[in-house]
């Protein structure tokens, strides 16, 4: 009787400190993943951010032994998709594209945010850093970004920039290189980067800073010429075409980037098991050729790398805000 009582209080301890250490968030942590994952893309289907996350989120899935379901949130400028993730629950089930505008611009340009990009997201790895290219219209007779900035100041008014939209990527390269190089420049926004390459193609504006994967095909067409990039490094698919800096504007420097980012408080082992499946993921050929081949670059690295990256990104582009006064539509 008692060697019975005695094995069923063993028995009941025993399942006492299993059901405590599954209670547990690391022991939660090392269940993940056992369903479904969600991977909110704040953007529209088809673009920049959606064609990068189903080819990487293929990849993840297969990695992590679970379906990763894209589920595009658009609006706002990417507010309305990364609100969503800052309210999700931190349970590594539900991960976001996290970019340029929702995460580091929109804070200067927006007078309220509905989440706060520096307490509700984690940073857990840059996918990429997309550099723009400096194109023109083959009208303009300058040949490179000191003949056309010279032109410029002789003809105060005589060019104009398009973008996609105010205050994405295209908006704030054009306004930096604006105020760098001390010129009159007319700004001319757009509904969308698509509709600003064709007026470009057809002499409306005359100048445009573009993501590659959608200029590329009509450089090398000969449709545009492209003067610079607006990265740290010239492009493989453009090696003639010099960087920005290398035009003599030292300090400029623009990308419109993209990482992954979970809801904060979101536990540690989760955190570093995605971004050590996603830095092995971006070294794929298949992947690497997607981000290469369309004028991208490879990122990668630490999740404190990303957060301090997000930070200096945030003091770039509130300077440019600030000078240029740009408010959101």
């Amino acid at each position: 009787m008692q060697r019975d009582l005695l094995e069923s209080a063993t028995t009941s301890l025993a399942l006492w400190c299993v059901w405590c250490a599954l209670g547990t968030p690391a022991a939660f942590a090392q269940a993940w993943p056992s369903k479904t994952i969600t991977w909110i893309i704040p953007y529209a289907p088809g673009g920049f951010s959606d064609t990068r996350a189903r080819r990487i989120g293929e990849h993840l899935g297969r990695a992590l032994g679970q379906t990763v379901v894209i589920d595009n949130k658009a609006g706002a400028g990417g507010v309305v998709g990364t609100q969503l993730l800052a309210k999700a629950a931190p349970d590594g089930y539900t991960i976001a594209m996290g970019n340029l505008a929702p995460l580091a611009v929109n804070v200067s340009l927006m007078k309220k945010l509905p989440y706060d990009p520096k307490t509700d997201v984690l940073p857990v790895i840059l996918i990429e850093r997309a550099p723009l290219i400096f194109m023109v219209n083959p009208s303009v007779q300058a040949k490179n970004v000191a003949e056309l900035v010279a032109d410029a100041k002789k003809n105060p008014g005589k060019y104009q920039f398009g973008s996609s939209g105010v205050g994405g990527a295209h908006h704030l390269s054009g306004e930096m290189f604006k105020f760098q190089a001390g010129i009159d420049i007319t700004h001319v926004p757009y509904k969308g980067g698509s509709a600003a390459a064709t007026d470009l193609l057809a002499g409306h504006i005359l100048m445009m800073f573009e993501l590659g994967y959608a200029a590329l095909p009509s450089i090398k067409a000969g449709k545009l010429r492209a003067l610079a990039v607006t990265g740290r490094a010239r492009l493989d698919a453009l090696p003639d075409v010099p960087t920005m800096a290398e035009s003599g504007f030292t300090n400029f420097e623009s990308y419109n980037w993209q990482g992954v980012i979970v809801p904060a408080g979101t536990p540690r082992d989760i955190v570093m098991r995605l971004n050590r499946e996603l830095n092995a993921i971006l070294q794929r050929p298949d992947v690497r050729e997607m981000i290469i081949g369309t004028a991208g670059e490879i990122a990668g690295g630490t999740p404190e790398a990303f957060g301090d990256f997000i930070r200096a990104e945030t003091g770039r582009w509130a300077e440019v805000v600030q000078k240029a006064n740009i408010q959101a539509e």
